[in-house]
């Protein structure tokens, strides 16, 4: 495997996070208020987003830079068309050894399968409730949560394994709902990443007062069932691990608001329109659908990715107070979270 292009704190580049469409079926208020995306929001032209095509060739181009994970994100990436069959065409690349996709799980009964087939290695399912009214009022287009629940079972009736459940949790929202989902996924299987609420771009009225910490997350699950810390399975990993005592299985934190991880960060994100973009609290992307379509050849798409990465500096979340300052100062707006993907 080539050595990774690192940036300017010695990071490298391992992981590329690919967003393959700007839209979703729900509405949920973190990340696609309706207030926002309502009926007369323009999404982008078909035309302006990424063939397969180009997201392979892109894909291959940066694991010859160093990556050997992929993750395709929307947007909710099921609504692409044929989405399986990109994921067959990166399934092939030599070097990817982890191909992953993130979902809301609503069109996974009839998908999982064709997502096996096509070579997909695992999956991960966005579920942020367990209660049905909440979770309807959540992602505001009166989505049942047991849909979600069939999703999951699909998933893994198919072989789709590991799977993951990501929780956002939000004081006042649902953070009454973590002790039922850490019930709900002990002994299944399935690990449950639980996720600080965060100021990812400009819509979604981020307070800081509704950010549970992750360690108020773990202290309240360990009080009952009680935690043992796991090492990073591999470098780069966001997650903070704890599995049971009792060996019915493992939870994850995702902390960047107070545990920021931006020293061991190795991502970088392809919005749906295909621009590049090295945080996730980014505000400027690096137009490389312009060199796709343009007539750059490998090489000199590899130069322009390389470039990119090895004048990376962002810190954001270990500079969140700082950094947001700056950006009111000079009216700079963050992508929003359905462009560049989670």
């Amino acid at each position: 495997m080539p050595d990774p292009v690192r940036d300017t704190l010695d990071r490298p580049l391992r992981d590329l996070r690919i967003s393959v469409t700007d839209r979703c079926n729900f509405r949920c208020s973190y990340c696609m208020p309706r207030e926002v995306y309502g009926r007369e929001f323009a999404f982008l032209p078909r035309e302006d987003l990424l063939t397969f095509g180009e997201i392979e060739r892109l894909a291959r181009i940066a694991v010859s830079l160093g990556v050997t994970k992929v993750r395709i994100t929307g947007g909710e990436p099921l609504l692409r068309k044929d989405v399986h069959r990109l994921v067959g065409r990166l399934a092939g690349i030599e070097g990817i050894d982890d191909l992953a996709l993130t979902t809301n799980g609503a069109l996974l009964p009839r998908m999982a399968p064709r997502l096996r087939d096509a070579g997909l290695s695992r999956i991960t399912v966005s579920l942020d409730s367990l209660d049905d009214l909440a979770f309807r009022a959540m992602n505001d287009v009166d989505f049942p949560v047991a849909r979600v629940l069939e999703g999951i079972a699909a998933a893994k009736d198919a072989g789709l394994d590991p799977i993951k459940v990501n929780t956002v949790v939000r004081r006042g929202v649902n953070d009454g709902d973590v002790m039922a989902m850490a019930e709900r996924f002990r002994g299944t299987g399935i690990a449950i990443r639980f996720i600080e609420y965060m100021d990812v771009g400009e819509t979604n009225e981020w307070r800081r007062d509704e950010v549970v910490p992750a360690a108020e997350i773990r202290d309240r699950i360990a009080a009952r069932w009680p935690l043992e810390p796991i090492a990073p399975a591999r470098p780069g990993e966001v997650a903070t691990r704890w599995r049971y005592v009792d060996g019915a299985g493992e939870i994850g934190t995702i902390a960047s608001v107070t545990e920021p991880f931006c020293g061991g960060c190795t991502r970088a994100r392809l919005s749906s329109d295909g621009k590049i973009f090295t945080c996730l609290f980014g505000t400027r992307g690096h137009d490389v659908r312009a060199l796709l379509r343009n007539g750059r050849d490998d090489a000199g798409i590899a130069d322009a990715l390389r470039g990119i990465w090895e004048n990376r500096e962002d810190r954001y979340s270990e500079l969140r107070a700082a950094g947001a300052e700056r950006m009111r100062e000079s009216g700079l707006k963050k992508i929003e979270m359905p462009r560049i993907g989670g």
